[in-house]
């Protein structure tokens, strides 16, 4: 990982061993955790968990800011588009949820704020 990114350690034993994720695998998780919310019809940038096979995982790292302290705490600020007809106080409560569970589970670290912008409302596609 010597690309230039942040990484963050979330277990050392002492030397023997170190488990480093890249600040990109946390915003990723944030990303998929969001958009699998109801209500949610994707992030900034028209990022969906349907677009991942062409555009690929990475792409859900875009309308996801991740910070985290020397702690290892994590503050997590995400930019959605909402459906139409979803009570967007409700669907961001949901997408709180998720986030801090996701990352929380899948990394070990803390989840402090998980603040959300609602940047669009979307109407369903009359397919």
């Amino acid at each position: 990982m010597a690309d230039g990114r942040k990484t963050y350690t979330i277990r050392d034993d002492g030397g023997v061993s170190t488990v480093k994720i890249s600040e990109d695998v946390v915003a990723i998780i944030a990303g998929m955790a969001a958009t699998e919310a109801k209500g949610v019809t994707s992030l900034a940038g028209n990022i969906t968990n349907d677009s991942i096979p062409k555009k690929g995982a990475k792409s859900l790292a875009r309308g996801v800011r991740i910070e985290v302290d020397e702690e290892n705490k994590v503050k997590v600020d995400l930019s959605l588009t909402i459906e139409y007809g979803y009570s967007i106080p409700e669907v961001a409560r949901d997408v709180q949820e998720r986030v801090k569970s996701g990352i929380e589970s899948m990394t070990g670290m803390e989840v402090t704020e998980v603040n959300i912008s609602v940047g669009d409302v979307e109407m369903e596609d009359a397919d």
